[in-house]
């Protein structure tokens, strides 16, 4: 049934489409706003590129020498036939105890000589086997110079032929 207070040849009235464009321009603009101010970083603390070239400090090197160690060739037996490994190292130092270090290269090449021929070859054909290598020459050179003259054994080469 018609409603008694409005003629119904009248059409009710429509509604304004003003209220949900300006909202959605103001939704845009904020959104656009928002990812301006988090990408340019005034938010969120971000630092521009510029800024960190400028703050990185470039810290001098420690003062360290390299000792070459005389290269060595021993021989292994495989099995009634004759192997050599070929081992060549540098001695990390620091720079005040190369001197040191220099004057004890014999007693150092005798030591890793003596400890190279006692390894088996079983043993030199595990893929982990050099860095174990190195851990227990690094300790028999360590007793050879005194505590702190040596920092690492680098290994140059080590070639089993």
């Amino acid at each position: 049934m018609a409603d008694p207070e409005t003629p119904p040849d009248e059409d009710p009235k429509k509604k304004s489409k003003l209220p949900i464009i300006i909202g959605l321009v103001l939704a845009l603009a904020g959104g656009g706003g928002g990812f301006f101010a988090v990408y340019s970083g005034l938010l969120f603390g971000a630092e521009s590129p510029e800024k960190k070239v400028e703050e990185e400090v470039v810290q001098d090197l420690p003062d360290i020498a390299f000792v070459e160690v005389d290269p060595l060739t021993v021989s292994l037996l495989d099995n009634g036939r004759d192997r050599h490994l070929r081992f060549r190292a540098q001695l990390e130092t620091p720079g005040q105890h190369k001197a040191d270090v220099e004057k004890l290269l014999p007693r150092i090449s005798d030591v890793l000589n003596s400890y190279l021929r006692a390894v088996e070859l079983e043993d030199l054909k595990n893929a982990s086997a050099l860095v174990r290598l190195r851990g227990q020459m690094l300790r028999r050179v360590q007793l050879v110079v005194g505590e702190g003259r040596v920092n690492d054994l680098l290994i140059m080469e080590f070639v089993l032929n």
